[in-house]
C-alpha cells in the first residue's frame, strides 16, 4: 500500500525579498520532486502576475487563510513572526515555525509592542527550522528550544562569474553595488549610499524592491527585478557594499561571491557562515563608517588586493551547496520536527489567542494614547497662539 503523502501548508507572503525568495526556493524543489502535497496559504487572493518574481513557484496550489479554514493539513508552517498568529483557525496534526531571523530585532525599542509580540512566537510550542548557526544558539539560549538548522542553498545555474551582464568591468575602475529596500530601518540603505558617493568609488549601482527610478547620486537603479535575472547585475559589479544591522543567513554577499565579485559589510548577524575578514571579503564592525569609507578607497587604490578578495570569494562560492541539497536537508528537518514533542492544537491555539488579544489591545491603547497627545499638543499650540496674537497688540 502507497504511503499517503503529507500535506503541508505554509503560511507566506507574495511579496519580493529575500526572506520569501528563500522559502520558495525550498518550495518549488520539493514540488518538483513531489515529496510533499504542498498549499501555499496567503492572506487573501493572490494572481499570477503577483508572483512574477519568481519563476515556477505560480504551479503551487494556493488558498487564502479564510480557505484554508476548512482543510486539515498534516503539517502548518509559519514563516514570518505575524504568520504564527495566522494559525490560530488553522488545524493541522503538527505546527511549525521556519524561522529566517530573531525578528524582534527587525524593529526599533520605540516599537516595543512589535518587538513582544515577534518575540513571544518562541513561547507557541512550535516547532523550529532556523536559517542560521546564531539564530539556533538565540532561541536555544534564550528559550530552550531545539531547532533544525538548514542553511540557504544558492541557484548556482544562475549565479556563476560567467554570463550576461548590464556592463563589462573596467580595469582599474570601481563599481559598487548596494542592495535593500530603502524604507528598512535595519537594511541601511540611504546611509550606504551616502557613504559611497564619499568614496572614490567610480560608479554606484542599487538593487531594490523598492519601487523607483532613480536616487540622487546613484549611477543606475535596478527596482523590483525578478531574482533570476539579478545575476547579471551582480556580474557588473565589483563590491557589494551592504550595511545591514541585522540578517538571517546574509545571502547577497553570497551570490556577489558566486558571480566574481567581493563584499564589504558589518560584522552582522550570519556573516560569520562564510565571510572571511581579509580573504574573501572586508568586515568592519557595526556602524563603523569611517572603516567602511577605508575598505572602499582601499579596494580603489589596490587593484591586487581587490582581485586577491575576488578570486577567494569564488573559492567560498564553490564549495557552498546549491538549493536541490538545502530544499533535501529542509525536508529532512520538517520530519525531525514532527518526530518531536510539542504541545497540544488546543494549547498553542490557546495561547496564539491569548497573545494575540494582548497585542491587539495594547496597540489600541498605544494608538489612543497618540491621539490624545495630538490632542493635547493641539490644544496647547492654539492656547500658546492665542497668548502670542495678544502680546503682540
Amino acid at each position: 500500500m502507497m504511503k499517503k503523502k503529507l500535506k503541508i501548508g505554509i503560511l507566506a507572503s507574495p511579496s519580493l525579498s529575500g526572506g520569501n525568495n528563500v522559502i520558495f526556493e525550498h518550495l518549488s524543489h520539493i514540488y518538483k520532486r513531489g515529496t510533499f502535497e504542498l498549499v501555499l496559504i496567503f492572506d487573501t487572493i493572490v494572481k499570477d502576475e503577483e508572483l512574477f518574481w519568481f519563476d515556477g513557484i505560480q504551479k503551487i496550489p494556493r488558498l487564502t487563510l479564510k480557505e484554508a479554514e476548512k482543510t486539515h493539513f498534516d503539517v502548518l508552517i509559519a514563516t514570518f513572526w505575524r504568520t504564527c498568529y495566522g494559525l490560530l483557525h488553522l488545524n493541522a496534526d503538527h505546527y511549525l515555525y521556519f524561522n529566517q531571523s530573531v525578528e524582534s530585532k527587525f524593529y526599533p525599542d520605540s516599537d516595543f509592542n512589535n518587538q513582544n509580540a515577534a518575540e513571544s512566537t518562541y513561547l507557541l510550542g512550535l516547532n523550529v527550522i532556523t536559517e542560521a548557526s546564531w539564530i539556533q544558539k538565540y532561541i536555544k539560549n534564550n528559550y530552550d528550544i531545539d531547532s533544525e538548522l538548514v542553511l540557504n542553498g544558492i541557484r548556482k545555474e544562475n549565479y556563476s562569474a560567467i554570463g550576461e551582464s548590464h556592463a563589462p568591468k573596467e580595469s582599474g575602475k570601481l563599481r559598487v553595488l548596494i542592495e535593500g529596500n530603502i524604507q528598512s530601518s535595519f537594511k541601511n540603505v540611504p546611509k550606504t549610499i551616502e557613504i559611497c558617493k564619499k568614496s572614490k568609488a567610480d560608479e554606484i549601482w542599487l538593487l531594490t524592491n523598492s519601487p523607483i527610478q532613480n536616487y540622487e547620486g546613484v549611477d543606475r537603479v535596478f527596482s523590483n527585478i525578478p531574482t533570476h535575472e539579478t545575476q547579471k547585475i551582480y556580474r557588473s559589479c565589483d563590491v557589494l557594499v551592504k550595511l545591514s544591522t541585522v540578517e538571517g543567513m546574509f545571502g547577497p554577499p553570497l551570490e556577489m561571491f558566486h558571480c566574481g565579485g567581493t563584499a564589504i559589510t558589518y560584522n552582522v548577524t550570519g556573516h560569520e557562515e562564510y565571510m572571511k575578514h581579509e580573504f574573501n571579503s572586508l568586515i568592519a564592525e557595526m556602524n563603523d563608517d569611517t572603516k567602511i569609507l577605508e575598505y572602499i578607497n582601499i579596494l580603489k587604490d589596490n587593484p591586487q588586493k581587490l582581485e586577491t578578495l575576488k578570486k577567494n570569494a569564488l573559492q567560498t562560492a564553490k564549495e557552498w551547496y546549491n538549493w536541490e541539497k538545502a530544499s533535501l536537508a529542509f525536508e529532512i528537518a520538517i520530519l525531525n520536527c514532527i518526530e518531536k514533542k510539542q504541545s497540544s492544537k488546543k494549547i498553542i491555539h490557546n495561547k496564539i489567542q491569548l497573545f494575540e488579544h494582548w497585542f491587539t489591545e495594547t496597540n489600541k491603547v498605544s494608538e489612543e494614547l497618540k491621539q490624545t497627545n495630538r490632542q493635547l499638543g493641539l490644544k496647547v499650540h492654539k492656547k500658546l497662539s492665542s497668548i502670542w496674537k495678544k502680546y503682540k497688540r
